[in-house]
């Protein structure tokens, strides 16, 4: 591959933080033995594929607990989990790891145990790359990855849902790439017919088909020069796969029907909503393919795991939708619901549910009015997909006085309990939602069981 001799300088401030690996060994339930250790600064456990910690526990929620490194160490917290945590015999919301402790989610036992070796992360100090935003941690080191990895000619695999951003990654590469005054095109391997997806993309010749009435060049030549993004890699057929392969590999096609071979020189960047390693154990991906396009493998958190970002994006896209007029204002609640939501659709379904509120707001005078969503918009219609709260039973039997007792306790230790969960354990923040002092939040606890 001939090496383009442009440099394009990246303005951008990467910071370090250092923090030591461990390891989680499952000592009880149906996953006992499995080991791993960690040099990632953030995970989740849970039953869910695209958790760190993948547990088959049925008494674990999908997205049961996170681990964070944060100043004071390491810190577990419960996220929304059906049947919490404990840690070291304790039931907790949130609490911080010590050199060695158990950790039980379910039926499950985790025996948590710090190393001694340092892991360096780069992360930058800017919040945005591109068209991408996010002040995370997450994002932040993704960032400082994709400026390093930009003025290279590596190829690059982006996994993520559906929403995150994906296509934006390749933008940003392409961007402040060395090809950045060349031509970059879109693949999707999803959107084409199976029986079709060899032409599309390597070309063919006249006569090579039925139908087949005129030359036709692919997208991997009509992207000769710069840069090729194929999205949804993962649904690329099997038997395409080794012709894709040797054309990475000796950088020339060979359009259907034709005896021509096509030199190219095309940076290659990939993007799949799968986890691609899974479907390579499955029998339904190239591992050798799969090596060769994961050069630098890039995976994209989906919103729900990145919270911090929701103020941010929300902030960026109300600016958008202004078109030169004073934005929307979200309050603080509205933020916090936006906060709490799950997100399935993840930032395209953020930018949607806030275009489709303010155009139902009907404020069409440029004010900057804190936005309020009428009809099924409003967002206490927002459900958390793991916060779903049941309806209190009445018993129509028992005295007004005792029944309105137990029915009052039981509506308190469920909403303090989901505000906690919500608020990470900060008992500050919690008051401050709930529109009571902090004293009084502590005293109100106190009457709880102890448990809570």
């Amino acid at each position: 591959m001939s090496q383009p001799t442009e440099t394009v300088h990246i303005k951008m401030v990467v910071d370090s933080i250092s923090f030591r690996k461990y390891t989680i060994k499952v000592i009880e339930g149906p996953d006992r033995g499995l080991t791993r250790t960690f040099d990632r600064r953030q995970i989740f456990i849970g039953t869910a594929p695209d958790n760190h910690l993948v547990l088959t526990d049925p008494t674990v929620s999908r997205t049961h607990a996170k681990i964070e490194y944060a100043d004071e160490g390491y810190r577990i917290t419960d996220q929304l989990s059906k049947n919490g945590i404990t840690v070291q015999g304790v039931k907790i919301i949130g609490a911080y790891l010590t050199g060695e402790c158990r950790i039980t989610l379910g039926q499950t036992t985790l025996l948590f145990s710090l190393g001694t070796d340092q892991v360096e992360l780069a992360i930058a100090r800017e919040s945005k790359f591109g068209g991408l935003l996010g002040q995370s941690v997450e994002m932040r080191e993704i960032f400082a990855i994709l400026k390093k990895v930009a003025p290279s000619e590596a190829t690059v695999l982006v996994e993520g849902e559906s929403g995150t951003g994906k296509e934006l990654i390749a933008e940003a590469l392409h961007q402040f790439g060395p090809r950045r005054n060349k031509p970059m095109v879109v693949f999707d391997c999803s959107a084409v017919p199976r029986e079709l997806l060899e032409s599309e993309l390597f070309g063919h010749v006249r006569g090579a088909f039925t139908g087949a009435i005129r030359d036709r060049v692919g997208a991997m030549e009509e992207a000769n020069g710069g840069t090729l993004f194929l999205d949804e890699v993962g649904e690329l057929p099997l038997e395409l796969q080794p012709k894709l392969l040797r054309a990475l590999e000796k950088q020339e096609i060979k359009p259907v029907g034709s005896n021509r071979r096509v030199q190219l020189d095309v940076r290659i960047i990939c993007a799949t909503n799968r986890i691609l390693e899974q479907e390579v154990e499955n029998g339904n991906f190239r591992r050798d393919l799969f090596y060769r396009l994961g050069v630098i493998h890039i995976q994209l958190p989906p919103l729900r795991k990145r919270p911090e970002d929701i103020p941010l994006l929300a902030d960026h896209f109300l600016a958008e939708m202004a078109e030169g007029k004073a934005p929307h204002r979200l309050s603080y609640d509205t933020m916090e619901r936006l906060k709490s939501h799950s997100w399935p659709g993840n930032v395209r379904e953020l930018r949607n549910f806030l275009e489709r509120a303010v155009i139902l707001s009907g404020d069409s005078d440029g004010s900057s009015s804190p936005l309020d969503l009428p009809g099924p918009t409003r967002l206490g219609s927002l459900k958390n997909n793991q916060d779903s709260d049941e309806i209190l039973q009445m018993d129509f039997d028992a005295p007004f006085k005792d029944e309105k007792l137990r029915l009052t306790s039981t509506f308190e230790k469920r909403y303090f309990d989901r505000l906690l969960r919500r608020t990470e354990g900060n008992i500050s923040k919690a008051a401050r939602i709930a529109g009571i002092h902090r004293k009084t939040l502590e005293y109100m606890l106190k009457q709880q069981e102890p448990d809570l």
